[in-house]
């Protein structure tokens, strides 16, 4: 079908982007009145085809950036610095964003991770506490549909219960609980961004256990909830036309017109009085910098020189072994059961069994401990992977399946300068653009966060008498697919990109919201703060509309 793709006349605001940030700051402005329009790079999904898409998720043949249509030119990418990053496993480009694969779990932050660096001396403090976000924080949870119980001692403060209830813990919880409680590790519920009972005309989970790379039911949230709502209130979302650059006008305060792509080949300007980048901790950098001009020849509201700097990201900690009871592993298929008891103070120890960090007690980041009710696989997955057929292939199964558990662990990176998004201007994107070179590697610090990880892990499963099988720990460990930190958010303009409201401190009508506003990332899966941010810069944009 065709589909109009020119501009509109007479737009208050010009958002790019609609992922979470986009889709909630969309809607919120269209709400109040205002003239939105969602710039979007890649398509719309069809929402009837999920089922199939959980079918080729399970097929070895197919990998997760297939699922979601990613890859070729439109999304090249280098990677360079230590470590390689498979940025195409962790995002989707496309109305909803990378909600469209993400696990779903949303927590806020704490305390201390807005203040990381006054308490800690590592980092960069944000400019607001977590006070200041926490009304958004409970607006987000109502926004998002989050089930959820009040039964985490090491959590922040909060205002009001969860929308939901929260999920029951899944059969292995209770047997971690038993380990833990022995060790002196308190346990406790996960908000999830998922239904525990029909909510905003979402049914209830039924439990397909695929979750990543795609929900088959709908049961869990993603952004094309918002984007839907935002077109109800009159917003035009317009997809598949990726943003080239942004105009300034002549005395360069001020962003004049977002330039776009269309499929068919044209170009048009999206003029706007407002404009908001909501694309990404990859594509708002990247975007930011194919804007040079003469005023900005570093890129666009780079005046600080710190647009793509501070790439930050969340690493996995994991060791998993098999047991001699059952775990029903994959019978729920995301985390119902944590422990932050180590995430304030991770070189604390227990006075049943975990012992205190050594003499680097006093640099480590947060952790955020993951008691994995999916280790191992799934029964599918293991006769779609074995080839075989018969009694042969049933007996494989049912020796692969039925005993594995594991403790996985989210860890906090410590932001440097050296981690970045720039340009590689010696390979180019379907549009002939530089595309995104993601420049990433760790500190000793975050290994050592890492290592005291695999401490408390190997405890748990010793205390449960578990065959050790396997472990991620500093030399093998992967990124958690959250991009923070590549423009961040600060009150001197020379250290910082936006202020703390989301405003650029270059352009008076430029904003960012998502996570690469970050200054630090915690352990914390971060769609949460990427929503209630989002909330309180759309806040202040009504303000100045």
């Amino acid at each position: 079908m065709s589909v109009d793709r020119t501009p509109r006349e007479r737009v208050d605001v010009c958002v790019v982007g609609a992922g979470p940030a986009g889709s909630l700051l969309a809607h919120r402005l269209a709400e109040a009145g205002y003239a939105v329009v969602v710039l979007e790079a890649g398509p719309r999904f069809d929402p009837e085809r999920r089922i199939e898409q959980m079918g080729d998720a399970l097929r070895p043949t197919h990998g997760r950036p297939e699922i979601w249509e990613m890859g070729g030119a439109r999304d090249a990418f280098t990677s360079s610095g230590d470590r390689h990053y498979p940025l195409n496993h962790a995002r989707v480009k496309g109305v909803g964003g990378s909600t469209l694969h993400w696990q779903g779990m949303v927590m806020r932050l704490h305390e201390r991770d807005f203040s990381v660096a006054t308490r800690e001396g590592v980092g960069a403090d944000w400019p607001i506490d977590y006070e200041d976000l926490r009304p958004y924080y409970a607006q987000a949870e109502s926004a998002l549909g989050v089930a959820g119980a009040s039964d985490n001692p090491f959590a922040p403060p909060r205002e009001q219960a969860h929308p939901m209830a929260a999920f029951a813990p899944s059969h292995s919880d209770g047997i971690f609980a038993q380990a833990c409680e022995s060790l002196g590790i308190g346990t406790h519920s996960v908000p999830n961004a998922r239904n525990s009972e029909p909510y905003d005309d979402r049914a209830a989970c039924v439990g397909y256990g695929t979750c990543q790379p795609v929900c088959p039911s709908g049961a869990k949230y993603d952004a094309t909830s918002h984007v839907a709502k935002a077109e109800e209130a009159g917003t035009r979302v317009i997809d598949r036309v990726p943003v080239q650059r942004l105009e300034h006008d002549a005395a360069g305060e001020r962003v004049t017109a977002a330039v776009y792509a269309t499929p068919e080949g044209e170009t048009y300007r999206q003029r706007a009085r407002q404009f908001v980048v909501a694309a990404g901790g990859v594509e708002t950098p990247r975007l930011l910098l194919l804007s040079q001009s003469s005023q900005y020849p570093d890129g666009l509201a780079n005046s600080s020189g710190l647009v793509g700097r501070y790439f930050t990201e969340h690493l996995f900690a994991g060791t998993g072994g098999r047991i001699e009871q059952a775990t029903r592993q994959h019978h729920v298929g995301f985390n119902t059961t944590e422990s932050h008891q180590f995430y304030d103070d991770p070189a604390a120890g227990t006075d049943e069994g975990i012992p205190s960090a050594g003499a680097d007690a006093d640099d480590l980041g947060a952790i955020k401990l993951e008691f994995h009710n999916y280790a191992g696989p799934a029964p599918v997955e293991a006769a779609l992977a074995d080839g075989g057929w018969g009694d042969g292939l049933r007996e494989r199964v049912a020796d692969a399946y039925g005993n594995h558990l594991a403790v996985g662990a989210l860890i906090e990176q410590t932001p440097r300068r050296e981690n970045y998004v720039g340009l590689d201007p010696a390979r180019t994107d379907d549009h002939g653009n530089p595309v995104p070179e993601i420049h990433w590697g760790l500190d000793a610090r975050t290994e050592r966060t890492i290592r005291r990880a695999n401490e408390i892990q190997e405890a748990i499963l010793s205390e449960l008498d578990a065959e050790r099988t396997w472990q991620v720990g500093p030399e093998n460990t992967g990124p958690a697919s959250h991009h923070m930190g590549t423009t961040r958010m600060g009150s001197d303009p020379a250290a910082s990109v936006v202020s703390g409201q989301g405003r650029s401190h270059d352009l008076s009508n430029l904003w960012l919201a998502g996570s690469s506003v970050f200054p630090t990332g915690g352990a914390m899966n971060p769609t949460l703060t990427i929503a209630a941010l989002a909330l309180r810069t759309a806040a202040h944009i009504q303000k100045q509309v």
